[in-house]
């Protein structure tokens, strides 16, 4: 198995948002988690990166236990994250921006210029504004970037936090197409996202959060129809 999150708990401060949440992510796989807002999905991404220090549970990483390291640590060991809002440096340029997810992991180091071009052509655009500040660019391309940076650590596993936030349904096409090819070569993805329908479609399984719990899962076929799952977010 090469993500597994056992019974996390987190929060922020006396607020305790997720509750003995269970995932897991085998090699190359592509997961989802639904959920409506509040229900802790971003808490749970924040956490296994370890942006957020867990309050108890345990999340490993081929093995690794990843609970009490620190996010530098944790890209190390190869997981990328791709977090809500983006979090770029928008007065660096676009390939600045690229270069600095290559700058943690001796083996993204090592692959700078292969995996520079393998994302440029994933997202043509980039290669295009390459030399344009980041904050210029629209919400469209700024989430390309956000994803081209986190490839650039050579990840094995991915999390992408909301990808679609603000974007046209063309621009959200394309973001989930290279989603979809970046899982290709084997790289795993734990995505969460608004768009229900699209999420079940893209993923192999899913899980659907409920106030910080998990409270059904299964192939992303098969949720798509569940009646509880389209009633609660498909509104069908």
């Amino acid at each position: 198995m090469e993500l597994v999150i056992e019974n996390l708990r987190a929060g922020y401060g006396k607020v305790q948002v997720l509750w003995d949440v269970n995932l897991r992510l085998a090699e190359g796989e592509f997961v989802a988690v639904i959920g409506a807002n509040g229900a802790g999905k971003t808490t749970t991404l924040r956490a296994v990166s370890g942006l957020l220090r867990p309050g108890g549970g345990r999340v490993t990483l081929k093995g690794q236990d990843l609970t009490r390291l620190s996010p530098t640590q944790i890209v190390k060991l190869g997981l990328g994250h791709v977090p809500e809002g983006r979090e770029l440096f928008p007065g660096m340029t676009v390939l600045e921006n690229l270069e600095l997810g290559a700058s943690i992991r001796d083996e993204a180091r090592t692959r700078k210029n292969e995996t520079l071009a393998q994302v440029q052509e994933l997202f043509p655009r980039l290669a295009e504004r390459r030399s344009q500040l980041a904050g210029t660019l629209s919400g469209g391309e700024q989430q390309m970037l956000a994803v081209g940076r986190a490839l650039m650590s050579c990840p094995k596993v991915l999390l992408v936090d909301e990808p679609s936030l603000g974007l046209s349904p063309l621009l959200t096409q394309t973001v989930f197409r290279a989603l979809k090819a970046v899982n290709a070569t084997g790289v795993g993805v734990l995505l969460v996202e608004q768009n229900v329908m699209q999420s079940l479609q893209l993923a192999e399984r899913a899980y659907v959060l409920e106030n910080g719990r998990v409270v059904n899962e299964g192939l992303g076929r098969d949720l798509l129809t569940d009646p509880s799952v389209r009633e609660a977010y498909l509104a069908l």
